[in-house]
């Protein structure tokens, strides 16, 4: 598997605070990877590091082999990069339609007809055409994560950060998003799958990596890393460890 990203020791901090320490990681283009640990490790502060909404205050950002750590987030789309949110809000008064398009234009789309083409694919792609004319305020939470989903993938990426695109969702709603990530991914997007639901890690990923406090403390298979022993004490749990080994 060929290298699409590398980190080399990135570190972020705010103030007195350090969010990000020294984190090295490399990326394979095509794969599933998980991406776990406590809240506040700093998931998502590496996340945005890497999507240029912060800095890196030390260390390397390399994808496709060019340097992007100083990129900005428009820069960062624009080279095949894209991320859904934790927190999801769309324009509300838009259209459902029309937030997938603007999407598509900020990823430095074609003008405004081939915008709103891509957005009614990813559409029916997500299992939103039927709302497209909808107010995106209207639409249930399921249906936001959905149109967040279809936001992103209207980019175009190459690599596709998705940020707990599961919280909040019911076991039917989990299975169906599952089941997107497993087309996506078979559509030749490489994945980093940021999640709290170890049911979905377990299932989609074939490496998982684990911060804590900043730091990476692990990286390996699913099986490697349920049982290593500095994942357990910070973030499964011996219950879990045990229940997920035996099941392995």
């Amino acid at each position: 598997m060929s290298e699409l990203m590398k980190l080399e020791a990135v570190s972020r901090r705010f103030g007195g605070l350090q969010a990000l320490q020294d984190v090295t990681l490399s990326i394979g283009r095509g794969e599933v990877l998980g991406l776990i640990g406590p809240n506040g490790a700093g998931k998502t502060t590496l996340v945005n590091v890497i999507t240029g909404v912060h800095r890196a205050s030390a260390g390397r950002v390399v994808f496709e082999g060019r340097d992007i750590t100083r990129y900005r987030p428009y820069e960062t789309a624009r080279n095949g990069i894209a991320r859904t949110f934790q927190i999801v809000q769309p324009f509300p008064e838009l259209s459902v339609l029309q937030n997938v398009a603007a999407a598509a234009l900020f990823s430095g789309g074609d003008g405004l007809r081939a915008a709103n083409r891509v957005a009614a694919e990813k559409l029916e792609f997500v299992g939103l055409s039927a709302v497209a004319d909808k107010p995106a305020a209207s639409l249930t939470l399921a249906m936001r994560k959905r149109l967040e989903l279809a936001k992103a993938l209207a980019m175009n990426p190459k690599l596709l950060f998705l940020d707990e695109v599961n919280a909040g969702l019911n076991s039917a709603e989990v299975e169906q998003a599952m089941g997107l990530i497993r087309q996506i991914a078979g559509g030749g997007v490489t994945i980093v799958l940021i999640e709290h639901l170890m049911k979905v890690v377990m299932s989609v990923c074939s490496r998982i990596v684990v911060l804590q406090n900043g730091a990476l403390i692990a990286d390996g298979s699913p099986s490697e890393v349920v049982s290593d022993r500095r994942v357990v004490e910070a973030y499964l749990g011996k219950k879990y460890a045990q229940v997920a080994s035996e099941g392995a």
